[in-house]
């Protein structure tokens, strides 16, 4: 469990207090929209450099069953933002998205909310359209959860989102192609 907090703590401050200046509390009441987007007040955030799984893609769990793997994102995120109500600095706005670094209180440390979520097997390392990590650190996490089977990663047939999603950007470009 250390590893995981040293892991978790590698970007934020390593002690709770005051918010500081520019950060705003994300609070249980927002609209989830996915795993790591939300609306709040009329805009729409996004943990920066996290990607969820797609909501209505589906895994098998342990009995066999299919499950949404977005909705388990989702409510991941939702207890999360519950338990450890974390606070959020906006870092950039582009389209019609602000994204933002989050970091939520356990105990009396400050973790990385996306960090949390990728190490924990609830969410994935986002990939730029070259396919590398926009945050490398996440990478690391995400490795760290896949060779521990964290959360999403124990079952077989959850896939990264970036190769879905990848997958559909090359099927629109073939359809638009003819």
């Amino acid at each position: 469990m250390r590893k995981v907090l040293i892991l978790l703590s590698a970007l934020l401050p390593a002690t709770a207090g005051a918010a500081p200046d520019g950060y705003f509390d994300l609070a249980p009441g927002v609209t989830l929209e996915s795993g790591d987007t939300w609306i709040s007040n009329g805009e729409r955030f996004r943990l920066y450099g996290v990607q969820s799984c797609l909501r209505g893609t589906l895994y098998t769990d342990k009995n066999g069953d299919k499950r949404d793997c977005g909705e388990v994102s989702l409510a991941v995120l939702a207890a999360y933002i519950k338990d450890t109500k974390p606070v959020c600095a906006p870092l950039v706005k582009e389209g019609g998205i602000a994204y933002v670094a989050c970091y939520a209180t356990v105990g009396k440390q400050r973790l990385d909310l996306a960090n949390i979520l990728i190490t924990s097997g609830y969410a994935f390392a986002a990939l730029n359209g070259e396919g590398m990590p926009f945050h490398f650190p996440y990478s690391v996490s995400e490795r760290y959860a896949r060779d521990k089977r964290a959360g999403l990663r124990q079952f077989d047939d959850v896939q990264h989102p970036a190769i879905l999603l990848s997958r559909e950007v090359k099927a629109r470009t073939r359809k638009a192609a003819q």
